[in-house]
């Protein structure tokens, strides 16, 4: 048996998709193909929400097989083929990727009146079978979930069936004319399948249908969209079905949908396949055009700015090096300079702040018993200032280089030294020299004791000896023991006193002497620093520059090497176009619509 003339162009077709790696298009035609070697002929019921969807497949076959209701929705594919017995079906699959995806499904079988009510999240499509001529041809009628009704699962699984489609009944009610809404979809449809019939429902419960019906044909002729347009009412049908009443019948409009379906579908399935291939074959043609063509012109738009713009490129990317090596010195002598006196102006102000708590600790505080602890505390707060003020001199010197390598006007992960810090920075300051702490023993305390106590003594012993008692009594003695307690306490806090400024003098000079020796471990550290970046920076120039000049002296050769490439590619591309072209005219022989395409 001969294979049909649309076969060979669509196997061309996706020999081609193959050819420029366009799986895409490959499995999206491989789907039309099988789909057209298939003897059943689908009819995808589509349309908005609410517009009469699911009562217009039941008027089409004469049974309420699709539930409809204002609280009942389609919210998957029915399937509604030709069966011997009434039957009805959910079809579950674990991934629901497409209503007609081939991974593993499950069949479940459920009463034809409770298809609606046991729909899951994994039903991927719900199937049908009724006794009627209608579809004992094989023809199926597919009904499916309301495009755009706010639930994107519904819309994309209505687009996954439309892929499968032979031809397509758009539903629209009478109630109001086509919405941009509906003509957009009309054309997202036509992409796909160019075989559409708009049906426009409800005639019976609006008295304008006429009207509208003549506005939408105006629309659909203004968009460019070739569909017949057919005013039906789904109630009058089924009434009329009922009632066996022919003049009811006729008055639905159903009659001449039936006798297109009849002739255009039924009977025309190879023209709808030659229709069907036309339209998919030529689409995945301009796809693949397309790339090709933007390709050639920008080869031959840029093919003289790109040999003058490389060698440009190359000449400016020099003399900005050149420019900004200047600038990148000056900026690392100002800020290092800069990052010296910040330093040493914040550690002095650090150990500032450590003296005058020394001041304060040593107004009351004793160095004979608590140096060890004060000792501790000093070097602790030492280390921490120099601890803070080597990290701020880390941050700030990274900085630095950061700055500078902003100046270079090439981005590469190198352009900051691995290391820029000596690794030994800081040496230990020397350890806190206790100050002479005077001893004040119980002998030193008596002795003093008695030298105070004489003077009382002796001062209120005449006092008394006047009122005729003797030098030595009571009196004198009491005096004499008052007056040698104080000695002992002047002398104490006095000694106290010395204990304390020797322990302020040697914190003072312990403090200095960690000033200037961390301080120049400081100035030491910057100037390292800035000698590493500075020789650091120096060789990444000469080597950018180097290679630079050496971009500048290929570019003349790669721009020419790329010329022979790009005539080259645009033969190929050329050659390419021809074939697509010549199959593109053949698949629109075979009745697609016209669609002007040259090389």
């Amino acid at each position: 048996m001969m294979a049909p003339p649309w076969l060979d162009v669509l196997d061309e077709t996706i020999k081609v998709c193959v050819t420029h790696n366009r799986h895409d298009l490959e499995l999206r035609l491989r789907e039309k193909r099988a789909r057209q070697l298939d003897p059943t002929v689908r009819v995808l019921v589509i349309g908005e929400a609410k517009q009469g969807k699911s009562q217009l497949v039941n008027a089409l076959i004469n049974a309420p097989v699709c539930a409809v209701g204002d609280d009942i929705t389609t919210t998957v594919p029915t399937f509604v083929r030709h069966a011997e017995t009434p039957s009805a079906a959910l079809v579950r699959s674990a991934s629901r990727r497409s209503a007609i995806a081939s991974s593993p499904t499950e069949r479940v079988p459920v009463p034809i009146d409770q298809v609606a009510q046991q729909v899951g999240h994994e039903v991927v499509r719900a199937e049908i079978g009724i006794p009627r001529a209608l579809l004992t041809t094989g023809l199926v009628l597919i009904d499916t979930p309301g495009v755009g009704d706010l639930r994107p699962a519904h819309t994309a699984s209505t687009f996954a069936v439309l892929v499968q489609a032979d031809a397509v009944l758009m539903v629209s009610d009478a109630t109001a004319e086509l919405t941009a809404t509906e003509l957009e979809l009309l054309r997202k449809v036509l992409e796909n399948c160019p075989n559409v019939t708009v049906v426009v429902t409800k005639i019976d419960i609006s008295p304008q249908w006429r009207q509208v019906v003549e506005r939408n044909r105006a629309l659909l002729a203004r968009a460019g969209i070739s569909a017949q347009l057919f005013p039906v009412s789904s109630a009058l049908r089924l009434r009329a079905a009922k009632s066996g009443d022919k003049g009811l019948n006729a008055e639905s409009g159903f009659p001449d949908l039936l006798a297109c379906l009849q002739r255009d579908v039924v009977a025309g399935s190879d023209r709808l396949a030659r229709r069907t291939v036309a339209a998919a074959a030529g689409s995945a043609i301009t796809q693949l055009v397309a790339p090709l063509r933007e390709e050639l012109s920008a080869q031959d738009s840029r093919r003289t700015a790109d040999t003058i713009g490389a060698l440009h490129e190359a000449q400016r990317r020099i003399d900005e090096l050149r420019r900004r090596s200047a600038r990148w010195q000056t900026v690392l002598a100002d800020e290092m300079a800069d990052l010296v006196s910040d330093i040493e102006y914040d550690l002095r102000d650090r150990t500032r702040t450590i003296l005058r708590e020394v001041d304060r600790t040593f107004e009351e505080a004793d160095p004979a018993t608590g140096w060890d602890a004060f000792e501790q505390w000093l070097e602790d707060n030492l280390t921490e200032a120099a601890t803070t003020n080597f990290s701020w001199l880390l941050d700030r010197a990274e900085w630095v280089a950061e700055k500078v390598a902003r100046s270079f006007p090439v981005h590469r992960d190198d352009l900051l030294p691995p290391e820029i810090f000596p690794d030994d920075v800081l040496d230990r300051v020397n350890k806190l020299d206790r100050p002479r702490i005077e001893s004040f023993s119980l002998p030193q305390k008596a002795f003093t004791g008695l030298r105070g106590s004489y003077g009382g003594v002796l001062m209120f012993g005449l006092v008394t000896s006047l009122a005729g008692m003797p030098l030595i009594n009571v009196i004198s003695l009491g005096a004499g023991a008052l007056f040698g307690g104080k000695s002992i306490k002047d002398e104490s806090d006095t000694r106290l006193k010395r204990r304390q400024a020797a322990a302020r003098a040697a914190a003072q000079r312990h403090v200095d002497d960690f000033f200037l020796k961390f301080s120049k471990d400081c100035r030491d550290a910057a100037r390292h620093v800035q000698r590493s970046l500075r020789n650091h920076f120096t060789t990444l120039a000469e080597e950018l520059q180097e290679t630079l000049l050496e971009s500048a002296r290929s570019a003349k050769r790669a721009v020419q090497d790329d010329q022979t490439e790009r005539e080259r590619r645009a033969r190929e591309i050329r050659s390419d176009l021809d074939a697509l072209v010549a199959l593109y005219k053949r698949a629109q022989a075979l009745g697609g619509p016209g669609l002007e395409l040259s090389a």
